[in-house]
């Protein structure tokens, strides 16, 4: 379908046409559409009105907005990026993708190491004793109990503790909460591709703030947190997709400038948990009115369970219990207890030490051969390793020829320069000297450094 096929004359008929374009399969995933005005002048009706269909698209999970990038067809969500859906027939994916050889290793996906995860079979049987009836509390208790001494331990205030179907269910909830469409959210930049697409979806209005290896630069933060701000999504450990972690010292400054912020719903994301290999920090503090601490089970435990722990203030938590009652009811209780059963195995605690340490390895060994051979990296923190390169497309294709599937960072990125994003949770060291000798040549002679 050409811009001249895109029919009608206001936005709920011009978002339906594209709609039925895109459920019968004519533009992949990653198409970019008309512009605003290239449609608003096809159409012969005002800009504001393809902007408002452009939005009921985007509020629908259809399409995505880049900004300057444009509008593009949004593919199936996963971890970190989207894939063009694959084709039933062959099982190939769809125009779009690229084809790796035979034995190429994938670099891309996020995952961590299924060898470093714990084994279910020995819990699974246990399952067979959870009963649980309508009327009976959201949360499985022991599971809510265990987390709330975790996040004791660690600093953050754990008297309200709720359970989600993992983090994106969080975030969306205690967004939807606080706060209403077309208003302004602060993240860092670059994110998360499914945080950028939920929020936008949510009909809110992104702003990015520049990082670095520690985070937020504070005078980046400072600015970027201005009056229209009114929630701010962080990760201060293992951020994905660069690996920074907040330290003490810049948590202490930006503390102090949240501080002058108390409107600002303040929400971390901690994705990697115990696994992460620094210690956890937050940034909330007891004179904040409201917060959330979201920590994901999928890097340690299982990405199939769906489950996260939140902490929040008591009124969010409240609120979003009531919206559970009122929805899902509750989140699976075999699924609850199966990540209790799991996480507070006394075994567990020594398992998630090894893989943090065994992802430290990983991470370091790559960052050091990049070094060795003249290229920056970025990573403090979990098994991603952020690289910054002058052509992302380019740099992906060279190196899947030589069969490495990387991420390239346009996804992740706001404003922030070109790079690419690989993961190391399973990347042998030795592998790791190869794939830095083979960066390395591609970016040659012009090898840019993310110091």
């Amino acid at each position: 379908m050409s811009r001249t096929q895109i029919q009608g004359s206001n936005a709920a008929e011009i978002a339906a046409s594209v709609e039925r374009a895109l459920h019968a399969g004519t533009w992949a995933a990653g198409h970019r559409l008309p512009t605003i005005r290239e449609l608003a002048t096809t159409l012969r009706v005002s800009p504001v009105t393809v902007a408002s269909a452009y939005r009921l698209l985007q509020v629908r999970g259809l399409v995505v907005g880049g900004g300057r990038r444009g509008t593009h067809v949004r593919g199936q969500t996963h971890e970190v990026h989207d894939r063009p859906p694959a084709d039933e027939s062959t099982g190939r994916r769809q125009r779009g993708a690229i084809r790796l050889p035979e034995g190429a290793i994938d670099l891309a996906s996020g995952n961590p190491d299924p060898d470093l995860l714990p084994a279910l079979d020995p819990h699974l049987q246990g399952l067979g004793q959870t009963r649980h009836l309508y009327g009976d509390p959201l949360e499985f208790r022991p599971l809510a109990a265990f987390a709330r001494a975790e996040f004791e331990a660690d600093g953050i205030p754990s008297d309200d503790v709720t359970i989600t179907n993992g983090t994106l269910d969080a975030v969306e909830r205690v967004l939807r909460e606080h706060i209403r469409p077309g208003d302004h959210v602060l993240v860092e930049d670059p994110t998360l591709p499914a945080v950028r697409d939920l929020v936008g979806s949510l009909g809110l209005t992104l702003h990015g703030c520049a990082i670095d290896d520690g985070g937020p630069d504070p005078d980046a933060f400072e600015r970027a947190l201005g009056p229209r701000i009114r929630a701010a999504i962080l990760s201060p450990r293992a951020q994905n997709p660069t690996g920074a972690a907040i330290g003490p010292q810049r948590a202490a400054d930006l503390v102090r400038i949240l501080r002058r912020r108390p409107q600002v719903l303040l929400i971390e994301i901690d994705s990697a948990g115990p696994v992460s290999g620094v210690p956890a920090i937050t940034l909330v503090d007891s004179a904040r009115p409201h917060w959330a601490v979201i920590r994901s089970t999928s890097k340690f435990l299982n990405p199939d369970l769906r489950v996260a722990v939140m902490a929040a203030d008591s009124l969010t938590t409240a609120r979003v219990q009531r919206r559970q009652a009122l929805g899902i009811r509750w989140v699976s209780h075999l699924m609850q207890a199966l990540a209790h059963a799991l996480w507070s195995d006394p075994s567990s605690g020594r398992g998630f030490a090894r893989a943090a340490e065994i992802y430290r390895h990983r991470r370091s060994a790559l960052v050091d051969a990049l070094a060795a051979n003249g290229v920056g990296a970025q990573a403090q923190s979990g098994f991603n390793v952020w690289v910054s390169v002058r052509e992302e497309a380019a740099t992906v294709s060279a190196l899947a020829a030589q069969g490495w599937m990387v991420a390239a960072g346009e996804r992740f990125r706001l404003r922030s320069a070109p790079a690419i994003r690989v993961t190391t949770s399973a990347l042998a060291p030795a592998e790791a000297q190869r794939l830095a000798a083979d960066l390395a040549a591609v970016l040659r002679p012009t090898a840019v450094s993310s110091a």
